[in-house]
């Protein structure tokens, strides 16, 4: 792994967010900073058109409406899982890229959901409300999962639309959002990974950038395409140099507001764990990538990501392995605990907060390689097995006591994904399983609870070829069936990958316990009054850590210096073509065939891949990059590695941080003169 050079600044009080700092819910929008900074006042209905042409993948990701007929605009990683459940060996739809056409060349996705913000409610009191007065920690945090499973229930059921009560600020608020969800997606345009790709791992979180990371889906409702009449247009000229660019998307996670307790336990114990559990299954998959082209096919998909999320993790350990972040954290935490301590009521009902998380983390490092490697997530037959053990015993629960994923409100999507008829490879899951209980092995020991439960006696080899070998859950049918059994099914049944979860689900059952008990129901509680005293001291002038809910980033379109030399804004189709021959063609910079032969075909000067200030992480992959007057201008896919602290703190501008996005001049120029695609240059253009 090559060592990342990052630029790290001061971080200002949260007083007064930096510059182009945030990402920003729809009920609490930057509009002082937009009119301050640049003059930007949105007209009514500006916003709700934003949130209401946005959109969620439910893989991970974001999107957007592209045209009135459904049609979904994300990056190709975003979709890649797709795309390959689509893929044969004869049809490598990853290598060779797709069109469709028509409409009914379409391709229908296996188990792809799209879900629109269409409401939105705030609930903070009634989820406050429901803690009783000298509730314990665990109490408390049972009595608050109750009320957000009643609430979640209750808007299902009246509005008939996929309902979620979302955490902010740590839990000092509570938020109802309200989903129209779509589960016929079908597959319109993919390019070929190569140059989605272009660069592979070492261009990765780097810029100068030369990607198309596209991907064109359609939502149908009732056989035909749905009409959205939300979407944005498009922007042929796309963005200038200096203009204000807004992004709307589904920030995964960030940590700006974690404690000092909290940060050092990342820094010293989750980061460093985090990085053997991926790095464990990465290498499992090079492994098995290795033994011919049919299976590196079959481990394409995830292998590439767990490549990314090891690289970002790279980054964002390095900033926090750097004194001066901690120091700025250091300063905004004395500063709040100050001006508590120096408020009676803030003392007497917040002071206690900051040292409830320290001990509660004390107590973490003990435990958390048990609940690291105590799953059998890395193996899908693995969590299709351990989701239908879990389901059955859930199920017969009261609604509000069951655990989160199995909610009523939740339960036509988790049925969703538990029957997609996605292809499984069991030479696959067995390399994968093997590899996982070797590790779990190493880190926990042959004396471990789950270790024990897992193995039984035999070796990690002996037990995936017997669980995966025997196993009949790659049978939809055979799945469907137990799910309709129910308990006594699931009890009865002798399938190898079923009696594994029985094992180990009592063991990662006690050990979710504990975690809500001693970590979770504190940590909430803890982040409760935090919340209200950052509210009582700086009002809402700060925002919540991003939760995977929409919000809002916005930011210009800028060049930057990098050490002695300046980066610029934009790069072109000229520099892709130089990269290429400057490698001599050789991977990751080889060029797909097609490229090569329509080279005289188009503008070799059309900017390709732009850079803008915007507070972007994870999870942003494939927002819409839009203008004052909600136009595409880009889509984002990547950052740089400066930016890659910021899960901690907000990197600035002024030290080189940029998100990256695709032109969208790019787009209609390779799809019109590289892949022929008239009929959708036509959809996204002539509106």
């Amino acid at each position: 792994m090559k060592t990342l050079t990052i630029a790290l600044i001061l971080v200002i009080s949260p007083l007064s967010p930096c510059a182009d700092e945030g990402m920003w819910t729809f009920d609490n929008p930057p509009l002082k900073q937009w009119k301050e900074r640049y003059g930007f006042e949105p007209p009514p209905g500006w916003l709700d058109h934003v949130r209401l042409a946005s959109v969620r993948l439910n893989g991970g990701g974001s999107g957007s409406f592209v045209s009135p007929d459904g049609l979904v605009m994300t990056n190709q990683h975003v979709g890649r899982s797709q795309v390959q459940k689509l893929s044969t060996p004869q049809r490598d739809l990853i290598k060779h890229g797709f069109y469709a056409a028509s409409r009914e060349d379409e391709l229908p996705c296996p188990d792809l959901e799209v879900n629109v913000l269409v409401s939105y409610e705030d609930v903070s009191q009634r989820v406050h409300g429901a803690v009783q007065p000298g509730a314990s920690d665990k109490d408390a945090n049972a009595q608050r999962k109750a009320e957000m499973a009643a609430i979640e229930k209750e808007s299902a059921e009246k509005t008939g639309l996929r309902s979620e009560v979302v955490t902010l600020y740590s839990g000092g608020e509570y938020w109802l959002y309200r989903f129209k969800k779509y589960t016929d997606v079908r597959l319109v345009f993919v390019p070929e990974e190569q140059i989605a790709y272009f660069g592979g791992d070492y261009d990765n979180f780097t810029y100068p950038r030369y990607c198309l990371d596209i991907t064109f889906f359609r939502v149908y409702e009732g056989g035909r395409a749905a009409r959205t009449d939300h979407y944005f247009k498009w922007s042929q000229n796309g963005p200038s140099e200096g203009e204000l660019v807004v992004i709307s998307g589904y920030p995964g996670s960030t940590n700006r507001l974690m404690t000092l307790a909290q940060l050092k336990y990342h820094r010293d114990v989750g980061n460093p764990l985090q990085m053997q559990v991926w790095t464990s299954r990465h290498d499992a998959l090079v492994r098995f990538a290795a033994l011919g082209t049919e299976q590196a096919r079959r481990a394409s998909a995830a292998r590439l990501s767990l490549s990314n999320s090891i690289k970002r993790l790279v980054g964002q350990q390095a900033g926090l392995m750097n004194p001066r972040i901690l120091g700025k954290k250091e300063e905004e935490e004395k500063a709040l605990r100050s001006e508590v301590e120096r408020r009676p009521e803030l003392k007497r009902d917040f002071g206690s907060a900051w040292d409830q998380i320290a001990a509660a983390y004390a107590t973490l490092p003990d435990k958390a390689p048990r609940i690291a490697f105590s799953d059998l997530a890395p193996s899908r037959l693995g969590s299709i097995a351990l989701n239908l053990v879990r389901y059955v015993e859930e199920i017969r629960k009261p609604n509000e006591r069951r655990y989160e994923e199995f909610r009523d409100s939740k339960l036509d999507s988790f049925k969703f994904g538990l029957l997609s008829p996605a292809p499984i490879y069991k030479d696959l899951e067995e390399a994968v399983l093997t590899a996982w209980l070797e590790q779990g092995s190493k880190i926990l020991g042959l004396q471990d609870p789950f270790v024990r439960a897992a193995l039984e006696g035999k070796s990690p080899a002996e037990t995936a070829k017997w669980a995966v070998g025997g196993t009949k859950l790659t049978d939809v049918a055979a799945r469907k069936a137990l799910l309709e059994g129910g308990a006594e099914a699931v009890a009865r049944s002798d399938d190898p990958m079923i009696v594994l979860a029985r094992r180990v689900d009592p063991i990662m059952r006690e050990l979710r316990a504990w975690r809500e008990e001693n970590i979770q129901s504190i940590e909430i509680g803890a982040g409760e009054k935090l919340a209200k005293a950052r509210f009582a001291v700086y009002g809402k002038t700060i925002y919540s850590d991003a939760t995977s809910s929409l919000r809002l980033g916005y930011g210009t379109v800028s060049s930057y210096e990098e050490g002695t030399t300046l980066v610029p804004f934009r790069t072109t189709f000229y520099g892709l073509y130089d990269r290429a021959a400057s490698f001599g063609e050789k991977a990751p910079f080889n060029l797909p065939q097609r490229y090569k032969d329509k080279q005289a075909d188009f503008d070799l000067a059309t900017p390709l891949n732009f850079v803008y200030t915007a507070d972007t992480i994870g999870g942003n992959s494939g927002s819409p990059v839009i203008n004052r007057a909600a136009e595409i201008v880009g889509i984002n896919f990547d950052s740089n590695l400066q930016k890659l602290p910021n899960r901690y703190l907000y990197i600035e501008e002024s030290e080189g941080s940029r998100a990256i996005a695709i032109h969208s001049a790019a787009i209609i120029e390779v799809l019109k003169k590289i892949y022929g695609a008239a009929k959708l240059v036509s959809e996204l253009t002539e509106q």
